[in-house]
């Protein structure tokens, strides 16, 4: 069919969708009537081929994989499902001969608040690859009506209100109204007569399914975002209502549907804590019901669980889920224990986020005693079974207390990573150094006595999205070098290093990185007031703000070029543009204060003359991933500067570099395997390695006498605590600058030399384009490797015995 046909198709659909779905007519449609028009029109032509991979699934008795996530952050999904279906142009076609712009048509889906950051993307990436490699699989998680939060930078305080992403609907989901679980919570525990355990909840609450179809690449196969919705069981009290009682006659229904209104409910309560709890637990036991009635319906024997499904839990959100899966079959489905266990460890694998103790998740043993007594009676049985088996094979008292999926120590706790790797068969960490780290800081005495079930799965990214749909230009200039082949293959990027030295390919490149450049300068000065140079280098860092990833540690930086600016006006600057987007976790006050220091610093430099448009400032409020969509494509410079040691994998690093910026970095995560692809002459490392700051992390570090040796930092340090950037309150850092020199858990100051010292360099190759554009073009050329297809099959071949079809 030629590409008018289709767009001929397309636009009779749309018509015909907007005037008996939407109810609207062509010459008084509004801007989201064409969108909802457009969805609809797209979705009808994903429903027949998510049926078809559905047959095929049960057809030919594909194992499936189930991924459990509390985050998707899938973002838009319009343009997504147009570029994978193959019709971003036809689409494009069909609305101009309706006097519509598909642009304008976009901008009218809000993100799926869905998710927070690199954990929720992560998850969309392997959803999508999934698809396009042709796994059968569903991803299951909470359909959360208002997410996060929709972040507000007021007076350079961040401001939480809620993201009301649903508020006018959502076209891409399906309603599963008759797709129903219940979900107990309280109550008691009784024997019955058979000696089987009978949990009788307090409270039941129920699930409702929303499905969102994931198409893969070039559309040949569809799968399933399976969301969860809370429900109340109990009516609406009436007679209370009539008399007055208007809350009372209402609470059970607020307390059970709140399970599903927020992502990330603030745990610095026990109402917190508990609303945690109780989501984690509503989704994963809504989730493992829903994968025993498909396998029931397909296979009928419970006995093949581990054969026909994969469940993967992404991090240890969905750890309950092993106690959950044992309750499910011991006590609903008549299953003897050792068999039980066998086909729950056999089915599980587990993916773990953190080197860092504190992030592991933990309950204290009263509440989900209380909240959950069934299931904590199972993990008191899991735990005796294991720890039997470790003593057994020589493990002594300090090992057994290490091992416990119970804290003793801390107020009697139950570690759910521990849970988590105890009932999975593989445990996966997500790039090379965080996987041997796992082996020798947070799960090394599990490695010990549970020895061979740690792998490494280093994270991907899906470059449909982060290459063809995010930079256009780039794409075409690819496609017109090394030809189209690349699209399918991204292996073939590597043939572009032939023009890295290629003066024509060079300018080729950097044009396409200033109209990028020009279009995020737009973004920004709409955003926020600040007027960028599209001519500057772009300095980025765009990440959940937290005390490890260190964006204290670059609005130091900035400080100091301020500093050296005003002091040197005659200098050979190189004018540069330090951009900054992430939220914090609402009760995270010092990452706040940190939100807040970077505006503050913003303001004095955007309205200083002495440094004559040399440096600028730009916090752009409300990072999602269309922003990301719009930052990534226009950054020269990739800040990947956490704490050695401490950062996962991330997955910024990687889609920045694909777009061709240059990383500075410490030696952690996956800047470890970029630096490796794109070569060490191509990325600028700096900082301790992982070896010597996690030695200083532990045996503590003196922040003064990095301040002592260094008189640049010292002058920043005072510039910020005597209240340079807040004069209007001279004391508002000085407790931030304090604490810094008291205990620098991250080692700000210890490798702030070495930063600035990198940064120097920064400026120097920016200096020289011809070898700048060079690095560029070998960075996008060299990280192939890195996408999320390539992670997908890894994960396939080695932790879920799936064959790639």
């Amino acid at each position: 069919m030629t590409m008018e046909a289709e767009a001929e198709m397309l636009r009779q659909d749309i018509l015909s969708k907007l005037a008996y779905q939407v109810g609207a007519r062509a010459e008084r449609a509004s801007p989201r009537d064409w969108f909802l028009a457009a969805t609809l029109a797209t979705r009808d032509r994903i429903v027949d081929r998510w049926r078809t991979s559905a047959d095929e699934v049960v057809a030919q008795g594909h194992k499936q994989v189930c991924y459990l996530s509390m985050e998707f952050l899938i973002g838009r999904l319009l343009s997504d499902a147009l570029g994978n279906m193959g019709l971003t142009e036809p689409m494009r076609l069909a609305l101009d001969g309706l006097g519509v712009d598909l642009e304008a048509v976009f901008a009218q889906e809000p993100d799926a608040a869905l998710g927070n950051g690199g954990l929720g993307r992560l998850a969309a990436c392997f959803m999508e690859s999934m698809a396009s490699i042709g796994i059968p699989a569903t991803g299951y998680g909470i359909r959360y009506e208002n997410g996060l939060f929709r972040q507000l930078i007021q007076d350079g305080r961040q401001l939480e209100v809620p993201e009301d992403w649903l508020s006018l609907g959502n076209p891409w989901e399906f309603e599963r109204s008759s797709l129903t679980y219940d979900i107990g919570f309280g109550g008691t525990v009784t024997q019955d007569d058979g000696g089987r355990m009978v949990w009788h909840p307090g409270e039941v609450v129920r699930a409702i399914a929303y499905d969102t179809p994931v198409v893969g690449w070039r559309g040949h196969w569809v799968n399933t975002l399976r969301l969860w919705s809370a429900r109340a069981t109990d009516p609406l009290h009436l007679d209370a209502f009539n008399s007055g009682d208007h809350i009372g006659a209402q609470i059970s229904r607020v307390k059970a549907e709140a399970i599903s209104r927020v992502l990330y409910p603030g745990d610095e309560s026990p109402a917190g804590q508990e609303l945690r709890l109780r989501q984690e637990y509503f989704f994963a036991s809504a989730s493992l019901q829903d994968l025993i009635r498909r396998h029931l319906r397909l296979h009928g024997d419970l006995l093949t669980l581990p054969e026909k499904f994969s469940v993967q839990l992404n991090d240890t959100h969905p750890a309950i889920g092993v106690a959950e899966l044992m309750r499910l079959l011991v006590d609903v489905h008549g299953m003897d224990w050792d068999v039980a266990w066998e086909i729950s460890r056999a089915t599980f694998s587990y993916t773990n986020h953190t080197l860092m103790p504190e992030a592991l998740e933990s309950w204290a043993v009263p509440m989900m005693e209380r909240m959950l007594p069934r299931n904590m009676q199972i993990i008191y049985l899991i735990n005796a079974r294991h720890l039997e088996q470790a003593r057994a094979g020589g493990a002594g008292d300090a090992l057994l207390s290490a091992v416990s999926l119970i804290d003793e120590q801390h107020g009697r706790r139950v570690r759910m990573g521990h849970l988590a790797f105890v009932g999975s068969h593989k445990i996966n960490g997500v790039s090379a150094l965080h996987t041997a780290l796992m082996k020798t800081t947070v799960f090394a005495e599990l490695d010990r006595v549970c020895p061979g079930r740690i792998t490494n799965k280093t994270n991907g990214i899906t470059f449909r999205r982060w290459l063809m749909r995010a930079n256009a230009p780039l794409t075409k200039l690819i496609v017109d070098t090394i030809g189209p082949q690349v699209l399918d293959d991204t292996d073939r990027l590597a043939d572009l290093a032939a023009y890295a030295r290629d003066a024509a390919f060079q300018e080729a490149f950097a044009a396409q990185r200033r109209t990028a450049k020009e279009a995020l300068a737009k973004m920004v000065r709409e955003r926020t007031g600040v007027v960028l140079d599209p001519a500057a280098l772009f300095d980025v860092q765009i990440k959940r703000i937290h005390e490890y990833k260190r964006q204290l540690l670059n609005i130091l930086h900035t400080v100091a070029l301020y500093n050296s600016m005003r002091a040197q006006p005659t200098g050979n600057w190189v004018p540069r543009a330090k951009i900054f987007a992430g939220k914090a976790a609402p009760s995270y006050h010092q990452a706040k204060l940190i939100i807040r220091l970077a505006n503050d610093v913003a303001k004095v430099i955007n309205h200083d003359p002495t440094v004559r448009n040399l440096l600028r400032v730009a916090f752009i409020p409300n990072y999602n991933v269309t922003a990301a969509e719009s930052i990534i494509p226009a950054a020269d410079l990739s800040e990947q500067i956490s704490t050695a040691g401490l950062e996962a994998s991330g997955t910024g690093n990687m889609k920045l570099a694909l777009n061709g910026a240059l990383t500075i970095g410490t030696l952690d995560g996956a800047n470890i395997e970029i630096s490796e692809r794109v070569g060490l002459e191509n990325i600028f490392i700096f900082g301790l390695k992982a070896s010597e700051a996690g030695p200083l992390r532990r045996d503590g570090y003196d922040a003064r006498a990095a301040l002592a040796a260094s008189d640049e930092l010292r002058g920043v340090l005072d510039a910020i605590a005597s209240g340079v950037f807040s004069p209007e309150e001279p004391d508002r850092y000085r407790g931030l600058v304090e604490g810094l020199l008291a205990h620098d858990n991250f080692l700000v100051t210890a490798d702030f030399d070495s930063y600035v010292a990198s940064q120097r360099q920064v400026a120097q190759r920016w200096g020289r384009p011809a070898e700048w554009w060079r690095s560029a073009v070998l960075n996008t050329a060299n990280v192939g490797w890195f996408s999320s297809d390539r992670t997908i099959r890894e994960y396939a071949d080695e932790i879920w015995d799936l064959p790639v079809r």
